[in-house]
């Protein structure tokens, strides 16, 4: 069964619907790119899925762990490369809203990095991963 529905609308913007769910995402060609950046780009979306699969991830090992990880945050920085093009390096920075041990930490860490978004990232895709703990 596919995951979702991609149509093109015309004017470089697509809406992909969630089949399982019906929610719709619109995205845009960037401005660097001959589009208007009025949506999120294709490659924004990737790295987006970076920042939302490590949280994600971490949640569900915390849960298990008995550590609310809600109030989290991630900032995610993509930078292109021209030839060819592509996403050169993906930065993100997780803000975590849980105060716990190093252990901790270290475990929550460890699994945000073997995140399924991380591990099917091209290994010349430069990833810097910073977190903040409280």
């Amino acid at each position: 069964m596919a995951t979702s529905k991609i149509t093109y609308l015309g004017d470089l913007r697509t809406t992909s619907t969630h089949l399982q769910s019906g929610t719709e995402i619109l995205s845009d060609a960037p401005v660097d790119n001959h589009g208007k950046g009025q949506a999120f780009s294709p490659t924004d979306l990737l790295a987006n899925a970076l920042g939302s699969c490590m949280i994600t991830v971490m949640a569900i090992k915390a849960n298990d762990m008995g550590i609310e990880l809600k109030g989290t945050t991630a900032e995610v920085t993509k930078i292109m490369q021209a030839e060819p093009r592509r996403i050169k390096r993906l930065e993100v920075t997780l803000n975590m809203a849980a105060a716990v041990s190093e252990k901790d930490q270290t475990i929550l860490e460890r699994v945000g990095r073997t995140c399924p978004v991380y591990l099917s990232l091209h290994p010349e895709v430069e990833k810097e991963i910073v977190f903040n703990w409280l």
